[in-house]
C-alpha cells in the first residue's frame, strides 16, 4: 500500500536521516535557525521526495546500489551538483551506489526520485521494446520541454496529494495510476536527449573528493594539515584546493572547520548539560582554544556554544522528573 507524509525539521541531522537508505552528511555554514520541509511519497516501485530548505548547505551523499536516483532543482535557485549548477529543467541520473557532493547557495527547493533498478529495466523494455542500460556513470539530462514539464507536474501532483489529502494515496487505483504515469515520464526522459558534462578531469576530481571525504570520516577528530591531507588523497595541494572550490564552494581547511563545528553543534544539542561541558565537546573535535572556538562558533551559528548546550537543560530536567 502507498504511504506518505510531510515532516518539518529544525535540525540538519534529523532532516538528513529522513532520506531512507540514501545517506546524507549535511554541513550548514550560515547563522540562524535551520528549517527544512520534506514531503515523501512511497509507492510500490518508487519513492518521491520534495525538499525545501531555508539555508545554504553542503551535502555529501552516499546512494545505495539497489536503486536508481534522479535529482533536480525545483524553481529558479540552482542546485550545485559536483560543481555543476543545475538549472530548472535539468535532471541528474545518478549511477548506482554513487557518492557525490551537492550544495546550495541559499533557500532552495529540489526533488529526488528513487526507483528499484530492476523495475527501471523491465518497465523500459515494456514501454520501448528494448533494454535501457543501467548507467555506469552519472548523466545530466536535459529532456525536451514537454517531458520536463510532464515529470515536474507529476512530482508536484504527488506532493500535493500527500500534503492535502493523504488518504487518497491509500486508494489502490489512485496510487497505481500515479506510479504508472511517473514511471512512464521517467523512462521517456531517460530515453531522450542528454547532456554529459563529465569530462575525464571531472571524473578524476569527483574520485579525489570521495577519497577526501573518506579521510575526513576516519580522521575528523585528529589534527589535519594540508601536506599530509594531500598525500593521503593522492593529489597536489593546488588540485585539492581547486576540487574543493568547485565541489564545496570553500577551501579544504574551511570545509574541515565547518564539518567540525557542525559535529560539535550536534553533540552539544544531544548532550546533558549536567554532565557535559562545552570545553569537553570542543576538545573532542580538535578545538583546543576554548575562547577561539566560542568566537568561531558564534560567527557561524549566531549563538554561543553554551547557549546551544543550555537549551537542553529543560528537556533533560523534564526527562529526569518523569523517570
Amino acid at each position: 500500500m502507498a504511504e506518505g507524509g510531510t515532516l518539518l525539521f529544525g535540525e540538519p541531522d534529523e532532516y538528513a536521516a529522513a532520506f531512507g537508505d540514501a545517506h546524507l552528511e549535511l554541513t550548514v555554514a550560515s547563522a540562524g535557525a535551520f528549517e527544512a520541509r520534506l514531503t515523501r511519497l512511497r509507492l510500490n516501485q518508487l519513492e518521491v521526495y520534495c525538499c525545501s530548505e531555508s539555508f545554504p548547505r553542503i551535502a555529501y551523499i552516499a546512494l545505495p546500489p539497489e536503486r536508481i536516483f534522479l535529482s533536480f532543482p525545483v524553481g529558479p535557485a540552482p542546485l550545485i551538483y559536483d560543481g555543476v549548477a543545475l538549472q530548472n529543467g535539468n535532471y541528474v541520473l545518478h549511477r548506482r551506489g554513487q557518492h557525490l557532493h551537492q550544495r546550495t547557495n541559499g533557500a532552495t527547493k529540489w526533488g529526488f526520485i528513487a526507483i528499484w533498478a530492476e523495475q527501471v529495466s523491465s518497465y523500459a523494455k515494456a514501454l520501448t521494446g528494448r533494454e535501457l542500460p543501467m548507467p555506469c556513470m552519472d548523466r545530466i539530462l536535459s529532456p525536451v520541454l514537454a517531458e520536463t514539464l510532464r515529470l515536474r507536474s507529476l512530482v508536484g501532483q504527488a506532493c500535493r496529494i500527500v500534503e492535502s489529502a493523504n488518504e487518497l494515496v491509500e486508494h489502490t487505483e489512485v496510487a497505481r495510476t500515479l506510479e504508472h504515469e511517473m514511471l512512464h515520464a521517467v523512462i521517456d526522459s531517460l530515453a531522450l536527449n542528454e547532456r554529459n558534462d563529465h569530462s575525464k578531469t571531472r571524473h578524476q576530481h569527483a574520485a579525489a573528493m570521495v577519497r577526501f571525504e573518506e579521510i575526513l570520516r576516519d580522521r575528523l577528530d585528529q589534527k589535519l594539515k594540508m601536506p599530509s591531507l594531500c598525500a593521503a588523497v593522492g593529489v597536489a595541494e593546488r588540485t585539492l584546493r581547486l576540487c574543493c572550490a568547485e565541489f564545496l564552494g570553500v577551501s579544504p581547511m574551511r570545509y574541515i572547520l565547518l564539518r567540525r563545528l557542525n559535529k560539535a553543534r550536534s553533540a552539544l544539542r544531544r548532550a546533558d548539560p549536567s554532565t557535559v561541558t562545552v570545553a569537553e565537546v570542543a576538545r573532542n573535535y580538535q578545538f583546543l582554544e576554548l575562547g577561539r572556538f566560542a568566537v568561531t562558533y558564534r560567527e557561524t551559528f549566531g549563538e554561543s556554544p553554551s547557549v546551544t548546550l543550555q537549551r537542553n537543560l529543560r528537556t533533560h530536567t523534564q526527562v529526569a522528573e518523569n523517570a
